[in-house]
């Protein structure tokens, strides 16, 4: 099987590569990554000279670069490419409209010309807004709260869309959270991790409270699998591990792993449009292609702790790059609407 992988330099995207090639060392991968500041080959050091491996640097975006990695074709294009950040997307949301808007309708005319034969758009619960009580399932609506939601749920209607007019052959998938080695130190987890391990303050919205379901790294790689070899083109799975915590309950976890006290924590203002809570139910894919997740969320926080402890070089890197610099520059400004201070 020939598989392009979209955004394959990013922390899922390179996680799937090599879950994939550690699992079926016969299949071939083509990545096409944009290589933003989220995009890190280092990632994939290890597997860089397996010949069934090619690197192409391109936007999905643009068709030119999309045609130079789907140049004699592939079985199947997943899409692990996004703008994902929420806070990123209150400052600019144009980026997020490019990538998970208009390079999703690239990837689908891809599709549709038969340059590959099916895609599977990786998608997030975040379409569905937030939830007090109960579950999101498939057929839930869509009532997206920040311009990164908003975005990503334009890229699962074109492609619910594409697949009813066009029968382009398309599967959707929606996660919850998901956590573990490679993951850029501007969300929740990693950045509390690498801040306690720079004896910095954690910065915590409202207290804490918003509730996230979470799901390890590499049970969201055997999902994306189940779903690659069994899904059924034109349906909907959502991904989910049952596992949901509030922030403060995670922020108190990871100061335990790392025997610091709760004075570490800071409570800073809240961002606007910030979900109460998601959780998904993820019954269908559980029952139809017999997956489970494996890794329990204090088992998961402990390995992932423990990685960002032994790479350091890592993203101590990423930390003190121009681009997060430039970004935590954005926070300071004299906009109320801008989250001043967020947790970048």
């Amino acid at each position: 099987m020939k598989i392009l992988v979209t955004g394959g330099a990013g922390f899922m995207g390179s996680n799937f590569i090599k879950y994939i090639f550690n699992k079926y060392p016969d299949y071939q991968v083509v990545n096409l990554d944009k290589l933003t500041y989220a995009g890190n080959l280092e990632n994939l050091k290890e597997i860089k000279e397996n010949p069934n491996y090619k690197f192409v640097k391109g936007d999905i975006a643009r068709n030119k670069d999309l045609n130079k990695a789907l140049d004699k074709g592939v079985d199947v294009i997943i899409n692990y490419a996004a703008e994902t950040h929420v806070d990123r997307s209150i400052l600019n949301p144009r980026a997020f409209v490019e990538t998970d808007v208009l390079g999703i309708y690239e990837l689908l005319e891809a599709v549709k010309q038969g340059k590959a034969q099916k895609m599977i758009q990786i998608s997030t619960d975040e379409v569905f807004g937030e939830i007090d009580e109960g579950e999101f399932f498939e057929n839930s609506p869509f009532e997206p709260n920040s311009p990164y939601s908003a975005s990503k749920a334009g890229g699962d209607l074109l492609c619910r869309a594409y697949n009813v007019t066009y029968n382009t052959p398309v599967i959707i998938t929606h996660s919850c959270n998901f956590y573990g080695p490679y993951q850029y130190p501007e969300k929740l987890i990693p950045l509390f991790i690498t801040n306690l391990m720079e004896n910095k303050k954690v910065p915590l919205y409202n207290q804490g409270k918003n509730i996230r379901e979470w799901i390890y790294t590499e049970d969201h790689c055997r999902a994306i699998d189940q779903i690659l070899h069994q899904g059924r083109i034109g349906e909907v799975y959502n991904i989910g591990s049952g596992e949901r915590l509030k922030n403060i309950e995670i922020a108190n976890l990871i100061l335990e792993a790392l025997g610091k006290t709760r004075d570490m924590i800071e409570h800073v203002k809240d961002r606007p449009g910030h979900d109460s809570r998601y959780a998904v139910n993820s019954d269908k894919l559980r029952k139809n292609l017999d997956w489970e997740p494996r890794v329990k969320f204090q088992e998961g926080i402990k390995k992932t702790v423990q990685w960002y402890k032994d790479n350091p070089e890592w993203w101590q890197k990423l930390k003190n790059n121009e681009y997060w610099q430039y970004y935590k520059k954005q926070y300071q400004t004299n906009d109320e609407n801008s989250p001043k201070d967020s947790p970048i």
